[in-house]
């Protein structure tokens, strides 16, 4: 499975996800989204502050921080990595909702962990700051700000050829080969 998202002020709720499932401060995580100017970054950053500080979200209730500052796209997002998980199925995830989400759903499942996989990272602070929480490394950083699933896609060759490997490469004893 592959993740993607499209919208506009989206990355407004999933700075506010990173932030109360990292513990960083929202300057860390907020990013610039569509490339707004410096007067409406701070006024994101503080929109961000406000909320975290009105809704107090609480990281041991996954549920309760999607609900209170997450937005519908972060728990659609939440639901696919949990299906995937479920099903066995690696899900690639590209830009930051899809890696705030994916905060929501090992928050939930902590096993999900196992079944992402972390496709490019995105220019937005809170990505980086979401992936090394899950202690994920991306496997491409094109320096991208699409989120729209181009850097999942990317990324699904490279997953695919490594599992071929890991499936179908010989060992030096199937192999013939002594040591």
């Amino acid at each position: 499975l592959a993740t993607g998202d499209m919208g506009i002020a989206n990355t407004t709720p999933a700075a506010c996800l990173v932030a109360a499932f990292t513990g960083r401060p929202p300057e860390e995580v907020t990013g610039r989204g569509t490339g707004i100017d410096d007067a409406t970054f701070e006024r994101k950053v503080r929109v961000v502050r406000e909320g975290l500080s009105l809704h107090r979200p609480d990281p041991s209730d996954p549920l309760g921080v999607l609900a209170a500052v997450g937005g519908l796209e972060h728990a659609a997002l939440a639901g696919v990595i949990l299906a995937g998980a479920a099903e066995r199925v690696p899900v690639v995830l590209d830009g930051v909702n899809a890696d705030a989400a994916a905060l929501v759903a090992v928050a939930l499942a902590p096993a999900a962990r196992g079944y992402v996989v972390a496709g490019h990272r995105s220019v937005e602070p809170g990505a980086g700051a979401a992936l090394s929480h899950l202690g994920l490394r991306p496997l491409l950083d094109l320096g991208m700000r699409l989120g729209e699933g181009t850097g999942a896609l990317l990324a699904v060759p490279t997953v695919r050829a490594a599992a071929a490997v890991l499936r179908d490469m010989a060992t030096f004893e199937e192999a013939g080969i002594e040591r």
